[in-house]
């Protein structure tokens, strides 16, 4: 930026000699035109103090990539993610660019959507679940990487530690995994005397080795049978449903980086019992969702991404876990798929979708 101030000065310095020249002889031609030589060097000389200027404020605002799964909720996060940069006092388009990227619910474009914001040179890569922080790993060891939210990321190898990730990565770890495992819970409390319970695992994501553990961990807990059920591709849905229905569960746990919106379809279609620990299946009509509290997530996020802007390292900054959780339950879907919600556990909700 000393350069840039010295150039301009230096600029400024010959433009004002040139006017001074061209004042006198516009004195000594009382009454003629500014000669072509002084229109060219106030022309050209303002043209370079611009440049100067504009060269100078492109590289004081800083670009963030972020890479998201295309899943449902990825729509508030943006949204509170964006607040919470505001809230900081950074103004998209003024103080802060963005680009945004998203997978469309297609895992294997990640790593090409990952190298694509390497290529753009961005200042740091924001990510939304666990397959998108692997793939911005994996594309780079010196951008930093902020995670937004993903599912235990010392298990998954995106972190040395949650106290010290080392590395260029760090940010907010969700539970998903426990919380998964605690839905066994929710559907004993709402379902009495359920035996079964399907976990639907995403095969193609990291994150399902853990979320197929605590969910049988729960399980155990509660004396509840658990049959994984591993999906490889969106087409691979029905079939499990149809095999549900000739086999049916008392509930299943949905793995949220799944495409949620269709397994809630399909769970109301064949009237299944669904959960998930993601606000959004329960706005797209699974029935219920137990998660942690987006907007403290996302925006906590945000001030990571400040911090480090502002010259933190990620390693130096440990990995933080949510506190608080809700529980969401949907009863246009309790409705549609016949099953009455004991009034006990209705009071538990923090939200009623109706």
């Amino acid at each position: 930026m000393g350069s840039i101030a010295r150039d301009r000065a230096g600029l400024a310095s010959v433009a004002a000699v040139d006017v001074n020249r061209e004042c006198a002889v516009i004195q000594g031609r009382q009454g003629s035109l500014v000669s072509r030589r002084g229109l060219f060097v106030l022309f050209f000389g303002g043209v370079a103090l611009w440049s100067l200027d504009s060269i100078a404020q492109q590289r004081q605002v800083p670009t963030v990539g972020v890479l998201a799964v295309g899943s449902p909720g990825v729509d508030d996060f943006w949204r509170l993610f964006r607040e919470g940069m505001q809230d900081l006092g950074y103004i998209e388009g003024q103080s802060i660019h963005y680009e945004f990227r998203s997978d469309g619910g297609q895992l294997s474009r990640l790593p090409d959507l990952a190298a694509e914001l390497v290529r753009l040179k961005v200042d740091l890569i924001v990510t939304w679940f666990t397959p998108a922080a692997k793939a911005a790993k994996e594309a780079t060891r010196e951008i930093p990487i902020v995670m937004a939210l993903v599912g235990n990321p010392v298990e998954t190898g995106l972190v040395a530690s949650l106290a010290r990730p080392d590395g260029n990565i760090t940010g907010m770890a969700g539970v998903a995994a426990e919380l998964a495992g605690k839905s066994v819970q929710l559907i004993q409390d709402m379902l009495p005397g359920a035996q079964r319970v399907v976990a639907l695992a995403n095969a193609l994501d990291p994150f399902s080795k853990p979320f197929v553990e605590h969910v049988r961990l729960g399980g155990v807990a509660t004396g509840t049978m658990i049959d994984p059920i591993m999906i490889h591709s969106v087409a691979e849905l029905e079939t499990a449903f149809q095999t549900m229905e000739a086999d049916r569960p008392d509930a299943v746990i949905v793995q949220p980086s799944l495409p949620t919106r269709r397994v809630a379809e399909l769970a109301i279609r064949y009237r299944i019992p669904t959960v998930s620990v993601i606000r959004g299946f329960a706005k797209d009509g699974g029935l219920m969702a137990y998660q942690s509290t987006e907007i403290d997530l996302y925006r906590q996020s945000a001030s990571y991404v400040d911090k480090i802007l502002k010259g933190a390292k990620p390693a130096d900054l440990p990995v933080q876990q949510p506190t608080k959780f809700e529980l969401i339950i949907n009863m246009k879907t309790a409705n549609a798929i016949g099953l009455t919600v004991p009034p006990a556990f209705l009071a538990r909700a923090d939200e009623v979708i109706e």
